[in-house]
Order: structure tokens, then C-alpha cells, then sequence
């Protein structure tokens, strides 16, 4: 057969990159080198600030090399969906489509019911597609909207089609879109949009009010499931088919079958542990192989939308192709969001991960499976072992929901998500999603590649799917702390990639799983980077060779190539250069706070002290704090250790940069600037890049800016720092005078 189903290019590896690595491994090699042979003598002054300043550094370097996995051999993929409509037209495979809420407050009902219209209106055989939505809040309001959601897509769905709508969801559509009077579809375009904005008038009425109607409770009986005694943690197993595409009466407004769409809500009890999104996925795999039992499963957040209508069709080509296709497990697709500033203020895109990391772990063996906007093999999930010798037919089987009535079928899934069903049985181990873990996505994906079988990343030119992206520096702060403590549990648990992929996976692999695994222990050796050499500034201990040494261009030079290729990546895949300031100042804050509060966390787990707690964060923030969003002003607005740390560092930094300056003017004008040139710099650096600290600290007045008594605290811990270092001191000298009279 000619043509495969998708190509895959090769990123092409210059000589210059050669050049880099060999040059920056020459150059950490040599500042390995002057640390150890200038090492201060035992009880000379600054000897304990120098040995870990080597320490952060050799971790540096140990963490650069992880890096090299994923620019070693990134690979471009590229599908031919018109080879796949020619070919495979008629024997598509169902798909079934799992949506995933846990609480109607922080994911609004009208966020959620968006991203199910936007996938019910997938260019794909209606007939073989299934949406499923897990609410784990439980909620009646989440259950009215989908209702209201399931009438409106009988309109939706022909209007995108006969419009060729993109992006599909209809708020974002309408946000985005316009059309004049004079355009001859204008009539049908205010009609649609008047039928959405009604819709979503009765759903946000619905939940002001605080309860749904007699008369609207009286037109579907699945409103007979809640009573005044459920609550969102504990109430039974539910399941509704709302919409039945094998039904005959199951049409949209011009007259064709429509997908099937289900409400589920899992049964939650005090007494069981519910396993997060990962107990939600695992009862939506037994529900839907009941109902639909589609072959392919597409898992989505509740706040991505479908903003492509071919990804199911691009995903296939990779499935389905008759040469490599049996070998891939899951299509990993990029999280793209709709909401981030013009300079990306919170680094919110992930740019640098979506457009090197992942191609690059892609030329390993395959991507991480993020939890969101991929697709998968049903069998995969399920623990099937990979085997040359086995190809997986994909098989457009009709679902079995036309085995019973609709009544029927919902009271015998019902069992399949209840608490009390997976106890003795292998869910959460080898069948479906693992759990013990926050970052229960990565982990499973990880096992599946250590199965045998291969990923995918795919990022089409048109963006797959577009989400919400954190609005407040709260949010990603504890978006980044859930993560990394969740990564940081895998490389301590047996799916270590090191131990557990050892003879399964690639070493790249492995090595590229390790970035994220590790990213809470950067918090240490950054912390030492921006704390250490500040305060032995303001001592004037030198940590750094003299300007005018040899031992001063290793230092120059590996920073200076640091920050170039940095830069040049960023710009490159698109950002700005503000945007790459602003990507420094994220990275700072993360490994200061959420990477150093994981890593408190993980290690406080480990000894049996705390438990594991899954956060889920806000998807809307009050409307004062998105202008200023908007206009790209930090927001902190609130009393956080967090907050407290990273005011701290600002404040050291600044206190000690201005009083080194004034020392080296006053006393030393000359002699101590070119040896503390490097500490000069670096604190410098980090004054210029907590400038939104300062100000949010001294001169903004909005309710975004830094509480008074974090600000108060910070200096407070400043001058107890200066003070116990200035005793300190002043005893070391002492001691040292004593040592040489008795001497």
C-alpha cells in the first residue's frame, strides 16, 4: 500500500550544537575544578557557603545533562488524514470521549458543558462517538447543564458543520467570532448565539437560586437521583444516557444521528478512599466498556475545549497505520491555552516543554501521557503487554448499548462505580490508571511505555485543544507545587524511570522522565544560589574568581551561554523577549516556593507524617484580579508562606546589593568590586527580576498587592539574618585572633 499514514522528520543535529555541548561540559568541568583546588581551609572564613555553592553547582550540571536527553534526537510528526478517509472510511473505530469535573465551584458548570459541546462536534461518524462526563462533585446543577447542553447540541452540531465552526465551543466561539448584518448567514448566526446565551441564563439562574425547578426537575427522571441528603462526598453511583445516538428519535435539528452523551457520577462514601482523577477515569473505563466499549479513548480536563475538528481523524493516522501503528499506545497531544497575556506573564504556555521537550522525548520512546488531550488504546489502558507478534485490530464495532434499554443498561453500570467494586481486584495496579500518586497520569503513562509500547506527540498547526490557564500567581504556584511533588513521589516510589525502566525503556527516556521527577530538588541549590551569595556579599567573602583572573571565563562563559541559548529558544518558538524575562521570573518563583513546599511534602510523606491531598485549582478568579490579568500586573492579594519567601529573597538581595555597593564605594573602590563582581551581579539580577515584588510590596494599592505583614515579615526575617550573621562574625574573629596569640 503506497504512503503510510503519517511521516515523522528528524530534528537535523548541527555542528554548533556539538560546539555547545562539548564547550559547556569543558566549562562545568572547570569550575568543578577551581572549586576544589581554591577550597577555603578548615575554619577559615566563608569554607561552609563555598562547599555548598559547589554542591548547587555539581547538581547544576548532574541536571543540564538530564536536559540533553530531550534535544538529543527530537523527532516532527505529520499526519495525511485524506489517506485515512480513503482508506478506512468505513471501518473507523468507536471512540469514546471521557470528561472529568470533581467540583462545580472551582469548574463551573457553564466551563464544563462547553468543552462537551466542543467535542460533540467532532468531524466523525456521530454514531461511533461517545461522551462521557465523571462529575465527582456530584452536583445536580453539573447534571441540569449537561441536560441543557445535550438540547442545544441539537442545534450546535449542524450549525458547526454547515459553518465549519472553529474552535467548537460555543463561549468561545462567540467571544472570539463576529459577523456583520450584511453577511447573508447573520440571521443564523444571532439565532445560535441568542440559544446560547439562554441556555447559559438558565443555567447560572438555576445556580443562584440554589435548586432546579419543579417544572424542569419534572422533565428528565434522572433529576430523581438527588435528595437533600447527598452531598458531593458522599452519595451513590449515577449514571444517565442523555442523549441515545442509536435511538431513532436521538436526532439533531436536520434531521442525523447525534453522539451519545452520559452523565456519571461515581458513588463516594467517608469510609473509602476515592483516588482522585485517577478513581474517576478507572470507573468511567468499567462504565463506557459496558455502553460503548470504544477501542480508542480520548481524556480530556473539563476545561479544554476541542478547538480542532480533524484531531480525532490525526490521532487515527497514527493508530491505524499499517506499518508502525500497532506499536503506539497513546497520542499525546499539546495543552494549549486561550487565556494567556501577550507576553505570557505567568509562563503559563510551557512553550519550552511543548515545542523541545516533548519532540525530543518522542525521538525516545514516546512523550509523557499529561493527563489531558490524549488519546489512547483502550487495551493499553487495561494492562495489555506489547508483542510484535500481536497486531491490535481496531475495530469499528457497533457499542453495545442497543443490547438493553436505556433503564436497564444505567442500573447495571451503576455497580461498576460503585466504592466497593475494585476492593480484591487489580483496578488502580495493573488495570487502568495507577493510584497512589497526585501525578497519577505520568505514572501510568510510564508503565504503559515500560510495557513495550511507544508514544506519540502530536502538535498539529492548528492548535488540538485550548484550555484556562491560571489567572493568579496563587493558582500557579500551587498548580506547580501539586506537580512536582506528585513527579518528585514517582522518582522515590518503584516506578523510579531509573529502576523501574531499567532494561524496559531507552536511557534517554528514562533521563527525560527524570526532568520532571526531579524538579523539587532543584529548590535546594537554587535557594543556595540566591540566598549564600548575597549575604556573603554584604561580608564581602569572595565565592567567585577576581575579574582580571583565568579562573573567571569558565563562570562568564557558562552563564553568558546559558542565558543565550535560553533566550534563543524562547524566541524561536514564538515568545517575546519580555516574555522570556517573564519565563525567568516564573522559573525563580517556582523552585523557590512550590518546588521547596513539594519537596517539605514528599519527605514528610515518606516518614509517615502527612498524607496524600490532590488540589485541584481554580478555574475563575473575581473580576477585578482578571483586569488585572489583562494589563499583565502580578497578583499575589493574599498571606502565604509562599509569598513570605519569595519577599524574603527579594529583600536580602536588595539589602545586600545596595550595602555591598556601599561598602565597596566607602572603603574598597577598587580592590573588592572585581572580586565580587560575579556576587554583584548575581544579586543585582535578582533585584531587577523581583521589581513586581517591590512594587507590589511599597507602592501598589489594589487588593493584588502583597499583604503589609508579608512585607513586614520579610524585612523582619532579614535583619535577624543580618544580625545572627554580624554576631557570627564578630565570634569567628575573635576566635581566630585567640587561635593565633595562643598559637
Amino acid at each position: 500500500m503506497e504512503g503510510g499514514l503519517f511521516e515523522m522528520k528528524e530534528g537535523r543535529r548541527r555542528a554548533w550544537w556539538w560546539l555547545y555541548v562539548g564547550s559547556m561540559l569543558l566549562g562545568l568541568l572547570m569550575i568543578w575544578v577551581y572549586r576544589i583546588s581554591h577550597l577555603p581551609e578548615a575554619g577559615e572564613k566563608g569554607r561552609w557557603a563555598w562547599m555548598a555553592m559547589f554542591a548547587a553547582e555539581l547538581w547544576f550540571g548532574f541536571y543540564w545533562i538530564l536536559t540533553l536527553s530531550v534535544r538529543w534526537n527530537p523527532i516532527y510528526r505529520y499526519t495525511f488524514k485524506d489517506r485515512l478517509s480513503h482508506r478506512y472510511e468505513d471501518k473507523l473505530p468507536s471512540v469514546d470521549v471521557f470528561i472529568c469535573t470533581a467540583d462545580p465551584i472551582i469548574e463551573p458548570p457553564r466551563l464544563v458543558i462547553n468543552t462537551v459541546l466542543s467535542v460533540l462536534a467532532y468531524d466523525y461518524p456521530p454514531e461511533k462517538l461517545t461522551v462521557y462526563l465523571s462529575d465527582d462533585g456530584g452536583s445536580i446543577f453539573t447534571f441540569y447543564a449537561l441536560l441543557e447542553a445535550s438540547r442545544f447540541a441539537k442545534s450546535w452540531i449542524p450549525f458547526c458543520k454547515k459553518f465549519n465552526v472553529q474552535p467548537m465551543s460555543p463561549s468561545l466561539f462567540f467571544s472570539k467570532s463576529s459577523i456583520t448584518e450584511l453577511d447573508p448567514s447573520f440571521s443564523e448566526w444571532t439565532a445560535m448565539e441568542k440559544l446560547y446565551k439562554d441556555m447559559e441564563s438558565r443555567i447560572e439562574n438555576a445556580i443562584k437560586i440554589g435548586d432546579i425547578s419543579k417544572e424542569i426537575k419534572a422533565e428528565h427522571e434522572g433529576f430523581s437521583e438527588w435528595s437533600s441528603k447527598i452531598t458531593s462526598k458522599d452519595h451513590q453511583a449515577i449514571v444517565k444516557i442523555l442523549i441515545d445516538g442509536r435511538d431513532q428519535n436521538s436526532r439533531d435539528s436536520d434531521g442525523f444521528a447525534m453522539p451519545t452523551v452520559i452523565y456519571m457520577a461515581r458513588e463516594k462514601r467517608p469510609t473509602y478512599h476515592h483516588n482522585f482523577k485517577a478513581g474517576a477515569l478507572n470507573a468511567l473505563l468499567r462504565v463506557s466498556a459496558k455502553i460503548s466499549n470504544g477501542p480508542i479513548i480520548l481524556t480530556i480536563d473539563c476545561d479544554m475545549y476541542a478547538n480542532n475538528v480533524g484531531s480525532i481523524r490525526d490521532a487515527l493516522c497514527f493508530f491505524m497505520d499499517e506499518q508502525r501503528g500497532h506499536k503506539y499506545a497513546f497520542v499525546q497531544f499539546p495543552q494549549t491555552y486561550k487565556n494567556t497575556t501577550k507576553h505570557d506573564l505567568y509562563s503559563s504556555s510551557l512553550r519550552i516543554i511543548q515545542q523541545v521537550d516533548f519532540p525530543g522525548l518522542d525521538g525516545q520512546g514516546g512523550p509523557l501521557f499529561i493527563g489531558s488531550c490524549c488519546f489512547h488504546r483502550r487495551d493499553c489502558l487495561n494492562g495489555r503487554i506489547y508483542s510484535e507478534l500481536s497486531n491490535i485490530e481496531l475495530k469499528g464495532e457497533i457499542p453495545h448499548i442497543t443490547e438493553a434499554s436505556i433503564s436497564t443498561l444505567e442500573e447495571r453500570t451503576k455497580i461498576l462505580a460503585t466504592c466497593s467494586y475494585e476492593e480484591n481486584t487489580q483496578w488502580g495496579k495493573e488495570m487502568g490508571m495507577k493510584y497512589g500518586c497526585p501525578t497519577e497520569d505520568v505514572i501510568t503513562g510510564f508503565a504503559i511505555q515500560c510495557r513495550g509500547w511507544k508514544s506519540v506527540y502530536f502538535n498539529p498547526k492548528r492548535e488540538a485543544f485550548l484550555g484556562v490557564a491560571p489567572t493568579t500567581l496563587p493558582q500557579v504556584l500551587i498548580q506547580h507545587k501539586r506537580w512536582s511533588e506528585g513527579d518528585l513521589q514517582i522518582f522515590f516510589s518503584k516506578y523510579c524511570p531509573f529502576l523501574y525502566g531499567f532494561g524496559r525503556t531507552k536511557l534517554g527516556l528514562q533521563m527525560g522522565y527524570s526532568i520532571y521527577c526531579l524538579w523539587a530538588i532543584n529548590s535546594i541549590p537554587v535557594l543556595i544560589y540566591v540566598i549564600i551569595p548575597a549575604i556573603c556579599l554584604h561580608n564581602e567573602i569572595f565565592l567567585f574568581p577576581n575579574v582580571f583572573s583565568f579562573w573567571f571565563i569558565p563562570f562568564a562563559f557558562v552563564i553568558a551561554l546559558s542565558y543565550i541559548i535560553s533566550l534563543w529558544e524562547s524566541l524561536i518558538h514564538g515568545d517575546t523577549l519580555k516574555a522570556w524575562w517573564n519565563e525567568q521570573r516564573i522559573w525563580l518563583y517556582k523552585r523557590t516556593t512550590s518546588y521547596l513546599f513539594a519537596l517539605a511534602d514528599t519527605i514528610l510523606k515518606l516518614i509517615g507524617i502527612r498524607n496524600l491531598a490532590f488540589v485541584i485549582t481554580p478555574k475563575v478568579v473575581d473580576e477585578e484580579a482578571s483586569k488585572r490579568y489583562e494589563k499583565e500586573i502580578i497578583e499575589f492579594g493574599s498571606t502565604s508562606p509562599m509569598f513570605t519567601i519569595l519577599s524574603t529573597i527579594a529583600m536580602l538581595n536588595l539589602f545586600c546589593f545596595v550595602g555591598g555597593i556601599g561598602r565597596v564605594i566607602i572603603y574598597e573602590a577598587g580592590g573588592a568590586l572585581s572580586s565580587l563582581f560575579l556576587q554583584f551581579l548575581l544579586s543585582g539580577s535578582l533585584v531587577l527580576i523581583n521589581l513586581p515584588i517591590f512594587e507590589a510590596s511599597f507602592l501598589r494599592k489594589d487588593n493584588g498587592r502583597i499583604p503589609m505583614g508579608t512585607t513586614i515579615s520579610s524585612i523582619a526575617i532579614v535583619l535577624a539574618a543580618y544580625s545572627i550573621s554580624m554576631f557570627l562574625d564578630k565570634k569567628l574573629l575573635m576566635g581566630a585572633v585567640y587561635f593565633l596569640k595562643e598559637g
